[in-house]
């Protein structure tokens, strides 16, 4: 069994061609390589550098969904110097860029350029409402620029990645400082979590719904399946009462009494019948329904079923049972 194991390892090392970008595997080629080193990598698109942010380590064959491209060499001083001289030439090649798609009247919107390391290929990220011929500016371009050119059209929540922005919170945004792939965010979140659907709050620079909407989502729905259910009865100290809404961050819920008041009733997570089961029977029933399941115990307002006989729940005689604060052998208090 170990020996199959090690045969399914292969040893990757993690490169990221853009700040938060998304993280590729290479082979290293038994070489070494530390996390922050500038390597020069084969890829589908050419030879391009990238930074190490994953050292050496080994994973199985089975999460890799493409054939590993090599690792060819760590960046030298050169090829660094010559990969910075590139980038400060980006800003002036975008409104360069700019100036002829005004000339050439597309409707497009530049958003960012790139040269490679060695400046062979520049390309220009752009958004558009629909598909654009840009054939012509191409052209125009590559001889303005003396280099391999390549537009490529990209979507709201990529464009704000790229730009980089100060979210609702006050915060840089999460997709230009951490977020390598977005994950999928749906309306559904928002109503799990019990946010105004207003899309002006639900929404982000980019005008898609906020990716930080699914980070507690899981939480909510766990949080949800422990408290009562909406439209349970339940008996409070104040009375008997249904719950109309839950607050899972107050862990609490909001109950109607039957006099019209509504008040909120907390989820003390340390209740014996809400999180050990019932302290009678010790049936773990669910107090959703006002009481144990198994017994007539209820939950806060009820308690001990014993009448003048004695507990139920530890067994005392009548010396056990108080009149009104219940049983003084248990605490459990006594039905009325």
């Amino acid at each position: 069994m170990t020996l199959a194991t090690d045969i399914e390892q292969t040893v990757v090392v993690g490169i990221r061609f853009r700040p938060a970008g998304r993280i590729y595997y290479f082979d290293p080629q038994e070489q070494t390589f530390s996390t922050g080193q500038y390597v020069i990598v084969e890829t589908v698109r050419g030879v391009e550098a990238g930074r190490v942010v994953i050292a050496s380590k080994k994973i199985v064959q089975s999460e890799l969904s493409d054939p590993l491209k090599p690792v060819l060499r760590l960046a030298n001083e050169d090829e660094l110097r010559m990969m910075l001289s590139y980038k400060s030439k980006e800003k002036d090649a975008l409104v360069r860029c700019a100036e002829r798609i005004k000339q050439h009247k597309l409707p497009m919107k530049l958003v960012e350029s790139e040269y490679t390391f060695d400046g062979s290929r520049l390309t220009f990220y752009f958004t558009a409402d629909e598909r654009v011929d840009f054939r012509g500016l191409v052209r125009d371009l590559a001889a303005t620029f003396r280099t391999r050119i390549e537009l490529r059209q990209i979507g709201a929540r990529d464009q704000a990645k790229l730009q980089g922005g100060i979210g609702p919170c006050g915060k840089t945004l999460c997709c230009s400082s951490w977020i390598s792939d977005f994950g999928i965010v749906s309306i559904k979140m928002a109503k799990e979590q019990g946010l105004p659907l207003n899309p002006s709050k639900i929404s982000g620079l980019c005008g898609r719904l906020m990716c930080c909407l699914s980070y507690e989502n899981d939480n909510y729905i766990q949080a949800k399946q422990q408290m009562p259910q909406i439209g349970t009865m339940l008996s409070t100290p104040s009375g008997s009462g249904k719950v109309v809404s839950g607050n899972v961050p107050r862990n609490s819920v909001e109950v109607m009494l039957e006099s019209g008041v509504t008040i909120q009733v907390p989820v003390d997570s340390s209740d014996e019948t809400s999180q050990r089961g019932c302290a009678s029977c010790g049936s773990g029933g669910s107090w959703g329904s006002g009481g144990c399941g198994s017994c007539s115990v209820k939950k806060g307002g009820g308690g001990c079923g014993s009448g003048s006989g004695g507990c139920a729940t530890c067994g005392s005689g009548n010396g056990g049972v108080k009149t009104n604060g219940g049983c003084s052998s248990c605490g459990i208090k006594k039905t009325v």
